[in-house]
């Protein structure tokens, strides 16, 4: 389960996107979470997906 907080859940989803996923939809099908739930809430805070770099920017 990941973190509700947005800046706890930008560090831990860039973190596995950095050290074990190539991407954001296989770290969303590998932990079951919906992609576009983390993709909201990331984006409340200001940071959208870069999947050039894979990692929220």
């Amino acid at each position: 389960m990941l973190p509700a907080d947005p800046m706890i859940l930008l560090s831990v989803i860039n973190t596995k996107l950095r050290d074990e996923y190539s991407s954001l939809d296989m770290l969303c099908d590998s932990l079951d979470e919906d992609k576009q739930d983390i993709i909201s809430k990331l984006k409340s805070i200001g940071f959208t997906y870069d999947s050039s770099q894979n990692q929220f920017k």
